[in-house]
């Protein structure tokens, strides 16, 4: 009980990071409206890993592209690292996009062209840091996933997996305020999967906020916290009690 209250305790002290207060998304077709959210309330702490889980047209889709600052709230606020979102322009949601959050797709989104490292850099091309510090930082983005030895390869040599944490990779190198990983196992098979969640859960424990959206309850396990999408509403919202903790290969035995 005592080990249960100084979780709490330690986990109200830690800053919020993102909060949304009766989030509404309505999406207008002529005369006909759809609500896609409707009034969603719920907060996420510094150092938390939290999962969002939901059938297909159940709303979460919608909500990590809101909270990617990727579209726009109907009603409501959205409340990241301390500033309110809701009405600011294209170019401080961009800025936005590229400072505070760190994307990781489903697809990988990788330019085919570029080498890991040149994908990797591309974020603080956007943001106008020079060269050399660039691959200085790409170098180091990429060690932290177990690719330091790869930098030069380009998407097509590696594997699923690999290009994932290449993914990864980029979006720590603005050191963003979130990770937002939006079903970043789906094109990956189990032994990938098993990688790709525990480079998750030591980014996590070095600190790192990270929000997942997911449909696999055995990807959702290894989080800290569920939340369950029905119907554009949060049906359930519960830490989880026993967070399964994923073993990551050696680098050297991934092909």
């Amino acid at each position: 009980m005592n080990e249960l209250k100084n979780k709490e305790t330690e986990t109200s002290n830690l800053k919020t990071m993102l909060e949304v207060k009766n989030l509404r998304k309505i999406y207008k077709n002529g005369h006909l409206e759809l609500e896609a959210l409707k009034g969603i309330n719920f907060t996420v702490k510094e150092k938390e890993f939290v999962s969002i889980m939901g059938k297909s047209g159940s709303g979460k889709s919608t909500l990590m592209n809101i909270l990617g600052c990727l579209d726009t709230i109907s009603h409501g606020e959205y409340i990241l690292d301390g500033e309110n979102v809701a009405g600011l322009s294209q170019n401080r949601l961009a800025h936005i996009r590229n400072k505070k959050i760190g994307f990781i797709f489903q697809s990988f989104n990788l330019l085919p062209k570029l080498t890991a490292q040149q994908n990797v850099e591309l974020p603080m091309v956007y943001a106008g840091v020079n060269k050399s510090k660039r691959r200085e930082a790409a170098m180091y983005a990429l060690s932290r996933v177990g690719l330091s030895d790869r930098g030069h390869h380009r998407p097509n040599e590696l594997s699923g997996g690999q290009r994932q944490r290449v993914a990864i990779a980029r979006s720590l190198v603005n050191s963003p305020a979130i990770l937002l990983a939006d079903e970043p196992t789906g094109n990956l098979d189990s032994r990938s999967t098993e990688d790709v969640i525990a480079i998750f859960q030591q980014l996590n424990n070095e600190g790192a906020t990270i929000i997942i959206v997911t449909h696999e309850p055995e990807v959702s396990e290894h989080t800290k916290r569920i939340i369950t999408f029905k119907d554009g509403q949060i049906v359930s919202n519960v830490n989880v009690e026993n967070q399964i903790i994923a073993v990551q290969r050696n680098p050297n035995d991934i092909e």
